[in-house]
C-alpha cells in the first residue's frame, strides 16, 4: 500500500470570518492510498486552534507504516486532522476494493439527503442582515458570533430571514455572564441552539447556570473520551471528523453520545466535498447537520456533492465511499 499526500487550495466564494479571524481560501490536506489497483481518498483541514498546520499533518501521515490498517491507525495517531484523512481514505479504499459502498461495509442503512445549516460569516449587522435576506430561503441558518456586538447582529439576521430556523456559534467567545444575559434574547428570537458559548476547559459554569435552549459542545468534544466531562454542562455534541480523527471514531462517538443522553450535531471545517462525504454518513438522523463547506467555496472537487432543497446528498462513488 502506498500513501500520497498533497496540499490543495480552494477559493472561497467570499471572505469567511469568525471571531478568531478571516480567510479567503480553504487549505486542505488530500491523501491518496493505493493497493492492488484500487485507490482511496481522504481530506482533512488542519486547525491552528489544536496546534495543527499543513506541514505538521503531512509529517504525521508520512510517518505511518505503509501498510497500516484502520484498527492500527486508531492507536498510531491521536484524534485529529491527520488521522481523519487517512482513516477516510482507508474506508474508501476498502469499499472500492470490495465493490461495495462504505455504508454497507460499516453496517449502516442506506443514507439519504440531510437538511444542512448554512453559515453566515461574521460581519457588520447591516451586512449580516443583507446576507440573511439573500439566504432567507434556506431552512436553517448558522450565525457566527462571539463579540461585544452580538445582539445587534442577531437582531439583524432575524430581520433579514424571519422564517428561517437559526442556530448560533459563539466559538468560545462569551463568558458565563454574557451568555446568561443573551440567553433570554436568543429564546425570544427563536434561536434553536447555541454552540460552545464558553471556552473549552473553562465551561464548568454551564452546569450551574440556566440553559433555556440547548447548548452544544464543539471545541469541548473531540472523541468518546470527551463525553464524561460534558455531562450536566451540555445537551448536544458536535461531531467533526477532523476532531474525532476519522469516520471510524465519529461513528463510535455518535453511538456513545446518544447512549449517554446527548443529542448529536454533525459539523465540519471549511473544506471540499471530499471532506463532507464521510460526514454525511454520520449525519444520518442527527438533530443538526452543518455540512455547508462546499456551499462556501468558489471551486470544488471534480465530482462534488449535490445540494438541493432536500439538503446535502450522499456522495457518488466517484468522489468517495
Amino acid at each position: 500500500m502506498t500513501f500520497e499526500v498533497r496540499f490543495d487550495t480552494f477559493r472561497l466564494a467570499e471572505v469567511f470570518t469568525i471571531s478568531r479571524g478571516s480567510r479567503d481560501r480553504a487549505e486542505v490536506v488530500t491523501v491518496r492510498v493505493a493497493r492492488g489497483g484500487a485507490a482511496g481518498w481522504g481530506e482533512c483541514v488542519p486547525y491552528a486552534r489544536y496546534g495543527e498546520t499543513l506541514d505538521s499533518v503531512k509529517a504525521q501521515i508520512e510517518g505511518l507504516e505503509p501498510g497500516i490498517e484502520r484498527a492500527a491507525l486508531q492507536e498510531a495517531l491521536e484524534p485529529g486532522a491527520a488521522r481523519n484523512a487517512v482513516d477516510c481514505a482507508l474506508w474508501d479504499l476498502e469499499a472500492k476494493a470490495a465493490g461495495r459502498r462504505v455504508w454497507q461495509l460499516a453496517g449502516l442503512a442506506a443514507p439519504g439527503p440531510q437538511i444542512t445549516a448554512y453559515t453566515l460569516s461574521l460581519d457588520t449587522p447591516e451586512r449580516m442582515r443583507a446576507a440573511a435576506a439573500r439566504h432567507a430561503h434556506r431552512p436553517l441558518l448558522k450565525i457566527k458570533l462571539g463579540t461585544p456586538d452580538d445582539m445587534a447582529r442577531l437582531e439583524a439576521v432575524r430581520a433579514g430571514a424571519p422564517a428561517a430556523d437559526i442556530i448560533v456559534d459563539a466559538n468560545e467567545g462569551w463568558t458565563a455572564e454574557v451568555y446568561s444575559d443573551l440567553a433570554p434574547h436568543l429564546v425570544r428570537l427563536g434561536v434553536k441552539m447555541v454552540e460552545q458559548p464558553l471556552p473549552a476547559g473553562a465551561d464548568d459554569m454551564l452546569a450551574e447556570i440556566a440553559r433555556p435552549l440547548p447548548v452544544c459542545a464543539d471545541e469541548a468534544c473531540h472523541d468518546r473520551a470527551s463525553l464524561p466531562a460534558l455531562k450536566g454542562k451540555y445537551d448536544m455534541v458536535n461531531i467533526k471528523l477532523d476532531k474525532t480523527g476519522g469516520l471510524t471514531e465519529a461513528l463510535a462517538l455518535r453511538d456513545a453520545a446518544r447512549t449517554a443522553g446527548f443529542e448529536v450535531m454533525v459539523g465540519c471545517m471549511v473544506g471540499s466535498s471530499l471532506a463532507m462525504a464521510p460526514a454525511v454518513l454520520v449525519a444520518q438522523g442527527a438533530a443538526v447537520t452543518d455540512l455547508d463547506g462546499p456551499l462556501l467555496l468558489a471551486e470544488d472537487r471534480e465530482v462534488p456533492l449535490h445540494f438541493d432543497a432536500g439538503g446535502i446528498h450522499p456522495a457518488e462513488p466517484e468522489l468517495w465511499g
